[in-house]
């Protein structure tokens, strides 16, 4: 059985997903606003799995009758889990939900050289997919990203993930300091000769909280300027779209039918379960779709869990407007755009018929056949500024 999202009938479910945080990392990079902590004493992975089993449990409860179509293993950095506690993880949830027979299974991993040894167990626990975190193909730029592996390691981390598994990709983040076009272009085609199917391809960009605010702020970090991050990205779209990995999403690059479908589950407003330190999660329950997050610190979490049964700090019901705002902000977000009859059974009120026309009139966006609109190419550089005039945020 599945639960119907409003506005939807069964057959365009976008399927339900588990996210699973795993909140470790062997350092913080500079640019990284994520929940991710460094320990110098190993974590008690056994301790940690049994958090994630009381927890998930308390989610199951509250989902009857979902069947699991994803799995992500999100952080952090879930590669430094032993495969053990990968399969730990992974059975528990097979125990507690139905999982569909093709259920994508990624897992994010850095490429040191020491976890790319740990693949093959991976594979062995269930992971079908892997997420590499390769972020250069310079290694100049790695150091200064705070990256921990050379271009050597990271692309024999992608040949040993080639060998295991079917599915993998790597991020890529550009607009790099002093980063130029030329070398963009000469980087980016290296990435996409290493790529089966899918590229993320990030911006950088700066984040409260991180090193590189700090440095920025200083005078110490020099960004590329607006008019060379835009021609950056728009070598990026075309290039990729000329090797088959056009943008399905504004920063995801994928050949047909290769799209990572835990991420479609996010930019189709479907339903997932957030479980471990800072996760947040959606799901449709009898009194409307709530969003809940769980406590970030991984301590404090851990000790939520093992005395309530859930580390979950925060639950907001969210209402009508709320759900379409998010539906808009997300699905625009996509190549294949929205379906404008979910989005007034979500609202309660279609969107504005003349800022669509005054948007379509400027070839910010495009209305498709059978009620759909999404965002063109010349519009998804201000993407922002496109969702704020058709969600009246202005």
């Amino acid at each position: 059985m599945t639960t119907d999202l409003p506005g939807m009938g069964a057959k365009d479910d976008p399927g339900f997903g588990v996210y699973v945080h795993w909140p470790f990392c062997a350092s913080k990079c500079p640019y990284c606003d994520f929940n991710s902590h460094v320990r110098h004493v190993a974590p008690d992975q056994q301790r940690f799995v049994a958090a994630f089993a009381r927890e998930l449990g308390v989610n199951a409860r509250r989902t009857p009758g979902r069947t699991v179509s994803s799995i992500f293993l999100g952080g952090g950095t879930p590669s430094l889990m032993e495969p053990a506690t990968v399969g730990a993880v992974l059975d528990e949830i097979a125990r507690l939900w139905p999982v569909s027979a093709d259920c994508e299974v990624t897992l994010e991993a850095n490429p040191t050289s020491v976890e790319a040894e740990r693949f093959k167990g991976f594979r062995a626990a269930g992971v079908n997919r892997v997420s590499l975190g390769v972020q250069a193909l310079d290694d100049k730029d790695l150091k200064s990203l705070g990256r921990m592996h050379s271009v050597d390691e990271a692309l024999r981390a992608v040949d040993v993930a080639r060998r295991h598994f079917d599915r993998y990709s790597f991020d890529l983040i550009y607009a790099r300091p002093g980063q130029t076009a030329q070398a963009w272009e000469a980087e980016l085609r290296r990435a996409i000769s290493e790529a089966a199917e899918h590229l993320s391809l990030y911006q950088l960009t700066i984040e409260a909280g991180t090193v590189f605010e700090a440095l920025h702020k200083a005078g110490k970090l020099a960004m590329p300027d607006p008019e060379t991050g835009r021609v950056l990205y728009d070598l990026t779209q075309d290039i990729c779209a000329a090797e088959g990995l056009p943008a399905y999403e504004i920063s995801n690059h994928a050949r047909p039918g290769a799209e990572c479908r835990h991420n479609l589950i996010y930019w189709r407003s479907g339903d997932f379960v957030g479980a471990g330190p800072g996760a947040h999660g959606r799901l449709t329950l009898g009194n409307g779709r709530v969003a809940t997050s769980t406590e970030r610190h991984p301590e404090t979490w851990l000790d939520l869990v093992e005395r309530q049964g859930s580390g979950v700090i925060a639950e907001e019901h969210l209402v009508q407007i709320e759900n379409a705002d998010e539906f808009l902000v997300m699905g625009l977000r996509l190549s294949e755009g929205i379906d404008l009859a979910r989005y007034e059974a979500l609202s309660g009120q279609p969107l504005d018929a003349e800022r669509i026309d005054f948007l379509e009139g400027e070839g910010l966006v495009q209305r498709l056949p059978g009620e759909r609109l999404k965002v063109t190419a010349l519009g998804f550089p201000v993407l922002d500024a496109v969702v704020a005039d058709l969600a009246r945020l202005d």
